[in-house]
């Protein structure tokens, strides 16, 4: 009943098998390595786990914010001149509000790096 998923999930295991076995073939063994997984091989001068400065979660926000707004509007380039004036009433509609979101980080000091 299910063949076609268990089939996919098969083929999905053996591939992240075969990508594993791979890296395992191919990867060099350096305790440096090991020991310094981050920053090139450079000595590290901060933990990496340490805190981020709160801005950056409001810089996240509105990065997702225009990410999201590109995910809309490629999907809607190619069917805008098929559904007419209410794609593009739509797409005013959307963008007002990406703008109103714009206009509140603005506000609450986002862009403002100092």
């Amino acid at each position: 009943m299910y063949w076609g998923a268990f089939a996919m999930l098969a083929l999905s295991l053996a591939g992240v098998a075969l990508v594993w076995v791979a890296h395992r073939a191919t990867a060099i063994w350096h305790p440096r390595l090991v020991s310094l997984p981050f920053l090139s091989g450079w000595l590290p001068e901060e933990h990496a786990l340490s805190r981020f400065h709160v801005r950056w979660y409001l810089v996240t926000v509105v990065f997702l914010a225009f990410d999201v707004e590109m995910l809309f509007m490629y999907p809607w380039a190619v069917v805008v001149a098929e559904l007419g004036a209410s794609a593009v009433i739509e797409m005013f509609v959307f963008l007002g509000a990406l703008l109103v979101a714009v206009a509140w980080a603005r506000r609450e000091g986002v862009f403002r790096w100092v």
